[in-house]
């Protein structure tokens, strides 16, 4: 299976983004899909999570109230919607998804098995 992502780019700070990330398989089925983002000279990352089964979801704190993360199972599509972006949001955006089952929400990369290629995304102040 490949991720691949799209929608990264420039924008200003207070402006909006939509990324997406696309399943190679339509048939796709993970337990869990997530958004991390590694800005330049620092670690990766988590951003948020969704659940491919009810939808429940997952952010870091930094994020919470200006992103939102959602899917669309017929599609095998994750996307995540970026309001409000500030300069300190730049950074690669990378999808990322997790086969087996867990109640926990894991945060850590080691925790998912397939990834995307990245997208870069630009907030300028």
């Amino acid at each position: 299976v490949q991720l691949v992502e799209s929608g990264g780019g420039l924008v200003q700070a207070g402006g909006s983004l939509r990324l997406s990330c696309a399943a190679s398989e339509r048939t796709f089925s993970p337990s869990c899909m997530a958004w991390f983002r590694q800005a330049p000279g620092q670690e990766q990352e988590f951003v948020a999570a969704i659940r491919w089964s009810g939808g429940s979801t997952w952010y870091t704190g930094s994020v919470k109230g200006r992103f939102t993360i959602s899917r669309d199972n017929a599609s095998s599509t994750v996307y995540l919607q970026m309001n409000s972006l500030k300069p300190e949001d730049t950074a690669v955006y990378s999808c990322a998804a997790r086969i087996s089952y867990s109640s926990t929400w894991y945060t850590s990369s080691t925790r998912y098995d397939y990834w995307g290629q990245g997208t870069l995304v630009t907030v300028s102040s």
